[in-house]
């Protein structure tokens, strides 16, 4: 049953998505697109509409996608009564594992916060939270967005440029630069 598959996957991503949203991505898109519940296109929408939306990433992608694979997986479950299960569903399961690993080992890293061995740790556990964000990026950029040479490409990797060197090197908020992408958007294409 699709919600038994569904609550195996996101077990799967909440015990294992360390470093938040972004180091998720690949997780998530290895468990959700692999079985074919969304495509790729709509993982990408998952992605955008998750950043532009308040929360977590991981957590907006397990309502939308819990929400969505129910009906994507066979016609008996496109009433939108078994979405809503299904977002509920996705939802709490993706969030129980960080908040009982977090409830059980917050009073243990704080006692032993000055132990070599909590430092050791967490010094080792950086790089690989950076290197989880760069894949992510890195899934990002498929065919999906990143198709044959068209106006349409170029047109979107000159807003990426752009939006990244706004972000990066000015003090304007990143919410004015998605505002700015999304009428530069309507204007374009």
């Amino acid at each position: 049953m699709i919600y038994l598959k569904l609550i195996w996957s996101y077990l799967k991503i909440g015990l294992f998505g360390f470093g938040g949203g972004y180091a998720m991505l690949a997780l998530i898109e290895r468990e959700i697109v692999g079985p074919g519940w969304i495509t790729e296109q709509m993982f990408t929408d998952i992605v955008a509409i998750s950043q532009m939306t308040p929360g977590p990433i991981g957590i907006n992608s397990a309502t939308y996608i819990g929400y969505v694979a129910p009906g994507e997986s066979s016609a008996t479950f496109s009433n939108p009564i078994f979405g809503i299960l299904g977002s509920l569903v996705c939802t709490l399961v993706v969030v129980l594992p960080s908040f009982f690993l977090t409830t059980y080992t917050s009073h243990f890293i704080t006692k032993h916060k000055e132990s070599a061995l909590v430092k050791g740790v967490f010094t080792g556990l950086r790089p690989v939270v950076v290197g989880l964000i760069a894949s992510a990026a890195m899934l990002l950029m498929n065919s999906a967005n990143f198709g044959a040479v068209s106006y349409d490409i170029i047109a979107s990797i000159i807003i990426c440029i752009a939006a990244f060197c706004v972000v990066f090197f000015t003090k304007i908020h990143p919410i004015l630069v998605i505002v700015l992408a999304g009428v530069a958007g309507l204007f374009i294409f």
